[in-house]
């Protein structure tokens, strides 16, 4: 390939080799060799944004490992039945006569938000493997329900060898929250239209506008985009939210989450990739923001800002890419910055309130 080349480099990121050069004058504008090679190369290829002429990266992967997949999918089993339990209590008949029946009712609560954790984590994956880029398959974390109001602790990947550059994070960090959103909102929309009226329930405050059942009554938070969907399918007081439901809105919880712009999240990714080195001031600042929201609506924002520093192993910045100084092209800077908007609208200031 190194003939199509006019400048080229040669970088070899632990079981992945990379080719990444200028391509010729006469082949930039594509060219019937240059296509054939492409088709006959062993891996990937993309061609990334660049001010100096037309670039393209090839990878090569070598050796995969051997994936455990009957492990993944034995927590992820174990994932749906703590799930299950957990969606018992959202049942609008209350408590189950036994605990086997309970589960199997809470079906209508487990699967589904299996369903936005599964979409969430394939959509990292997979984008993770276009690029050869080693990724393991998810880890799903069941919880008992006794201890978790909703049965798990969520699902995660781990990326076992450097990105390349800013596209390749990118692609990587936007794809979990958007395929696991597309999933989440026709649940919260079905759900919402399966949903009973609560009659005479007095209106709580910060838009605490749904109840879930239980043995005490759960109050979850409003946001954007669940007020529009709630005018559209629902706009009557408060809501009796059923299981289905409460799957969509953990989706939404989810996706907010993952998108603050700090550290390994989803977010940091997306604003390391549209931002670069500026992404620790919005990290500082989110996580500034997140002292004081847990000070003044939730609690649960301080766990939130400690797991940011967990994961970051004290550090709010963005680890470095490889290629740090080629940015977007102009498509996925709007997605991008759709992306943030998705953070806005997925927004809940205080998400549970228990009464």
């Amino acid at each position: 390939m190194t003939p199509f080349f006019a400048s080229w480099r040669r970088v070899v990121l632990e079981n992945r080799v990379i080719l990444d050069g200028v391509v010729q004058a006469e082949h930039q504008g594509g060219s019937p060799a240059l296509d054939l090679a492409l088709r006959r190369w062993p891996g990937a290829h993309y061609w990334p944004a660049s001010p100096d002429g037309r670039r393209l990266v090839l990878v090569r992967e070598g050796a995969r490992r051997h994936e455990r997949w009957w492990l993944h999918g034995l927590l992820l089993a174990a994932a749906v039945l703590t799930m299950s339990a957990a969606g018992a209590e959202w049942l609008p008949l209350g408590r189950t006569r036994d605990a086997l029946h309970g589960v199997l009712r809470g079906l209508s609560f487990s699967l589904p938000l299996a369903a936005v954790l599964v979409a969430h984590e394939a959509g990292h994956y997979f984008t993770a493997r276009r690029y050869r880029v080693d990724a393991s398959p998810p880890y799903f974390l069941p919880f008992p329900a006794s201890l978790s109001i909703i049965g798990t602790l969520g699902a995660f990947i781990r990326l076992r060898s450097p990105i390349f550059d800013r596209r390749t994070l990118f692609d990587i960090g936007v794809a979990g929250p958007l395929a696991g959103v597309a999933v989440a909102l026709p649940a919260l929309a079905v759900g919402l239209s399966l949903s009973d009226a609560v009659p005479n329930a007095p209106a709580m405050p910060l838009a605490h506008q749904f109840v879930v059942a239980g043995t005490q009554q759960l109050y979850v938070g409003d946001s954007l985009i669940l007020a529009i969907l709630r005018f559209w399918i629902r706009p009557e007081g408060v809501l009796h939210l059923h299981p289905l439901a409460v799957a969509g809105w953990v989706g939404l919880l989810v996706t907010m989450l993952n998108l603050l712009p700090l550290a390994q999240f989803d977010g940091g990714h997306v604003v390391f990739a549209l931002l670069g080195r500026r992404q620790v001031w919005v990290a500082r600042a989110t996580w500034v923001a997140l002292i004081i929201l847990g000070w003044l609506f939730w609690p649960g924002w301080w766990v939130s800002a400690l797991l940011a520093l967990a994961v970051g192993r004290g550090r709010l910045a963005h680890p470095r890419v490889m290629d740090a100084e080629a940015g977007l092209d102009r498509r996925r800077r709007i997605v991008g910055w759709l992306v943030i908007a998705l953070l806005v609208l997925c927004f809940m200031p205080a998400p549970v309130s228990v009464r």
